[in-house]
């Protein structure tokens, strides 16, 4: 049965290099495996193409979609930009950090990586221009700021995680926020050094009235994620509940306070944000599909036992799978890798004593490296092309950025307290 493993992977990279999305690849490479087996029935396919996608708590993803497309459209992005240009844009490379900070607080609602890159990125790059920041360091700024999207909750792809493994969704959520937290801070930083070392010059101060002005006007902006944590911290919703309550609370501050939002552009939004979660589901369910033939070909099996004779430490399995994610995160959409590998990984994980969550999020951050990182590496090539820098220098001004996100990566890695702390005051 380990030759239908083969069959499927090879499969999968081979549609995958002839030009065909990637969710078709993964149903696909499942239609031709099961036709090697001879005895998996090509009814299970759809069977497990339903039952992968009909789960209660994926509602959570369209609602999460449909709250930062509203918060988006509803003029978020400037005042959140406003409110961290009057908290660090006085400071030496005070655009750069303004950038940081206002990716980490626009990924804390959205909890996308693309929407984070393409608002903030959208926004700032002029500003950056107009303060003598070269195009290729300006193009990795909210690229790399973007990818926190990931790990900061709301995170579409915990939601994909937890329900793939039927843990709970809200721990994985907080188990983010450290994780989140930390790059943030150490992007700051290496914008701060980078700004002493090349003299790049030092923003407007506000006075005390005008700043106060603009955090009340950011204030509404903010709570989105005190309130969707908050909810399910005190136990008042669940985290699908808490989506909902997300899509509520938008429209009411785009239509009613911010009043940036019309109804034809209410319309886009909900387009938008069906077509997202369309993609997702459909990619999810065709992961099903795959997963379920790994599953029963044995090769989660094969894998463990190939790792139990070559190693019995657990730090270097650790290092091994996240040598393993990287190459994935650089190929690989990220939910899609969530549900391919995780049947494939997780025997091996508990047989070596990881924690469920830890794992969640050392998977997830490596996936999120992925995204700045070429030949897939979304987020910079987008970052790139807002920029309108050279790929070869962006890549080269990211080199740093990607050694720090890597030292974090072996921090959480390493320091399991540091995703599984905060979830512990969370109650089953």
């Amino acid at each position: 049965m380990t030759t239908v493993a083969i069959v499927l992977i090879v499969s999968v990279f081979a549609f995958a290099v002839l030009g065909v999305p990637l969710a078709w690849s993964l149903g696909l490479s499942s239609l031709c495996a099961i036709l090697t087996t001879g005895t998996i029935s090509l009814g299970m396919l759809a069977q497990r193409m339903y039952t992968g996608g009909a789960v209660y708590a994926f509602l959570a993803i369209f609602f999460f979609i449909f709250a930062g497309n509203i918060m988006t459209y509803g003029g978020l992005s400037k005042r959140l930009i406003r409110f961290a240009n009057g908290l660090v844009g006085h400071h030496t490379g005070g655009t750069s950090i303004v950038c940081t900070l206002a990716c980490t607080f626009f990924a804390a609602i959205s909890g996308s990586s693309i929407a984070t890159t393409a608002a903030i990125g959208g926004m700032l790059y002029p500003e950056l221009k107009d303060y003598g920041y070269p195009d290729d360091y300006a193009a990795t700024l909210p690229a790399v700021g973007g990818v926190l999207g990931i790990v900061i909750p709301p995170s579409v792809t915990f939601i994909v995680y937890g329900t793939t493994l039927n843990i709970s969704v809200g721990k994985l959520l907080f188990s983010g926020v450290v994780p989140g937290i930390l790059g943030s801070i150490a992007l700051s930083v290496m914008c701060y050094i980078f700004a002493k070392k090349r003299n790049y010059p030092k923003g407007e101060k506000m006075n005390r009235k005008e700043f106060w002005k603009v955090a009340w006007e950011a204030g509404p902006a903010l709570l989105t994620p005190l309130i969707i944590l908050g909810g399910i911290y005190s136990g008042l919703f669940t985290p699908t509940e808490s989506a909902a309550v997300a899509v509520i609370y938008a429209l009411l501050i785009s239509f009613f306070v911010y009043k940036d939002m019309t109804l034809k552009d209410f319309g886009s939004v909900l387009i938008d944000s069906s077509i997202s979660t369309a993609t997702i589901l459909m990619m999810v369910g065709l992961s099903k599909s795959s997963s379920y033939v790994v599953t029963v070909s044995g090769l989660p099996e094969t894998i463990l036992n190939g790792f139990a004779s070559f190693t019995d430490s657990p730090i270097v399995i650790l290092l091994l799978i996240n040598i393993l994610f990287l190459i994935i995160g650089m190929l690989m959409e990220a939910n899609a890798a969530i549900v391919m590998m995780t049947p494939l990984l997780l025997p091996l994980m508990k047989a070596f004593g990881v924690d469920t969550i830890q794992f969640g999020i050392v998977m997830s951050f490596n996936l999120c490296i992925g995204l700045i990182t070429p030949p897939v590496g979304i987020c910079m090539l987008m970052g790139n092309q807002l920029a309108g820098s050279k790929l070869s220098a962006a890549l080269k001004a990211v080199a740093p950025m990607l050694l720090m996100s890597l030292i974090i990566l072996m921090l959480i890695t390493y320091i399991p307290a540091l995703t599984t702390w905060l979830p512990g005051f969370l109650a089953e």
